[in-house]
C-alpha cells in the first residue's frame, strides 16, 4: 500500500493529511510553518510536530511514505523551497518531495485540475489563475506590509486605521472598545503605540473582532469587510484580464478563513466581480487546501 502526505504550511497553523491511494487516514494540525514569516527554526518545529502527529494518528511510520506535497508561502524562492524540502527529507528520506506555492494547492482543492481562478484570503491573501493553455498569473501575496489585500492582516490593520479616522471625525464606533479588549490595552494612545511597535503585532488576530462587530451591525466594521471583498475582487480581476477575455466564462473558487467566515466579504467579492465580468461562475464552497496537496502527492506517487 502506497502512502502519501499533503501539507498546508500556513503562518498560523500547519495542516497535514495522510492518505493511501483512495482514503484519507488522518488529518492533524499544529503550529505555523511559514518560513518567510516565522524563520526556519520555528517553521521547522511547526512542520515536524504536525507531521509526527499525523503519522501517529494514521499509525504509520514516516519511513513508509512514498510522496509528499507541501504548499508553502514563498515556495517560489529557491532558498525557501530548498529549506522546506530539506526539513521534510530529513524525516521522510524515502519519499519524493515537492514544495509548491500555497496558492497551487488551494487551486487544486478548489478547482480539481480545471482551469480557473482561486482567491485565497486567510492570514495573508493571493489570487492565482490558470487557463486552458496552461498559462498562469497571480496578483497580490507580497506580504502584509505592502500587499495581502483583503486578508486577515489587512482587515485588522485597516480596522485600526478606520477607528482612528473615526475618532478624528468625531464618529462613534464600538469597534475601538472591542479592539482594546482583544489586545488587552487601556486606551487609544496605547493602541497607537502597540500598532506601530517593532516587531509589528499580528493584525490578523483582529479579524474575528471585526467579524463579530459586523454581525452586531457596527457600521465601521461592515465597511471594512466590504472593502476587503472589493480588494480581493480587484486582485481577481487582474488575473482574469491577464488570462481571459471578458466574454469568456471562467470558474472562480475561494479558500481561506476570511472567505469561510465572513458573509460581508463573500457578498462584496461576488458583487464586485459580477459587475465587471458577468460570465463568471463563483463557488463559495471552501475546500481545505490540504486536500489539494494530498491529491498532488498521490499523482506524484502514481507517476
Amino acid at each position: 500500500m502506497s502512502l502519501y502526505l499533503g501539507i498546508d504550511g500556513g503562518g498560523t497553523k500547519t495542516t497535514c493529511a495522510v492518505g493511501d491511494d483512495v482514503s484519507v487516514l488522518a488529518v492533524e494540525t499544529g503550529g505555523g510553518s511559514n518560513v518567510v514569516r516565522l524563520g526556519e527554526q520555528q517553521a521547522r518545529a511547526g512542520l515536524l510536530e504536525t507531521i509526527a502527529r499525523a503519522c501517529t494518528s494514521a499509525q504509520i511510520s514516516p519511513l513508509r511514505v512514498n510522496a509528499v506535497c507541501v504548499g508553502a508561502a514563498g515556495a517560489t524562492h529557491p532558498e525557501v523551497n530548498g529549506a522546506v524540502k530539506q526539513m521534510i527529507q530529513k524525516v521522510m528520506p524515502n519519499a519524493s518531495v515537492s514544495v509548491v506555492g500555497d496558492m497551487v494547492i488551494a487551486m487544486e482543492a478548489a478547482l480539481n485540475e480545471h482551469p480557473g481562478v482561486v482567491a485565497i484570503a486567510g492570514t495573508g491573501s493571493i489570487v492565482y489563475g490558470r487557463n486552458l493553455k496552461g498559462e498562469i498569473a497571480r496578483a497580490g501575496g507580497y506580504g502584509y506590509r505592502i500587499s495581502d489585500e483583503g486578508s486577515g492582516q489587512w482587515i485588522g490593520r485597516t480596522a485600526i486605521a478606520e477607528v482612528m479616522r473615526a475618532h478624528d471625525l468625531g464618529r462613534e464606533t464600538k469597534l475601538l472598545d472591542d479592539i482594546l479588549a482583544e489586545w488587552n490595552l487601556a486606551s487609544r494612545d496605547e493602541l497607537v503605540r502597540h500598532a506601530n511597535a517593532t516587531p509589528a503585532p499580528n493584525f490578523a488576530e483582529l479579524f474575528p473582532v471585526v467579524q463579530k462587530a459586523a454581525k452586531h451591525r457596527d457600521v465601521l466594521a461592515c465597511e471594512v469587510l466590504k472593502k476587503a471583498g472589493a480588494e480581493l475582487a480587484e486582485l481577481a480581476l487582474i488575473v482574469l484580464h491577464r488570462l481571459w477575455t471578458t466574454e469568456q466564462a471562467v470558474r472562480v473558487g475561494v479558500a481561506g478563513g476570511v472567505f469561510a467566515n465572513s458573509e460581508h466579504v463573500r457578498r462584496s467579492f461576488y458583487n464586485s466581480l459580477r459587475a465587471a465580468w458577468p460570465a463568471l461562475s463563483v463557488c463559495f464552497k471552501v475546500t481545505d487546501p490540504v486536500v489539494g496537496a494530498l491529491w498532488m502527492a498521490r499523482r506524484m506517487g502514481t507517476r
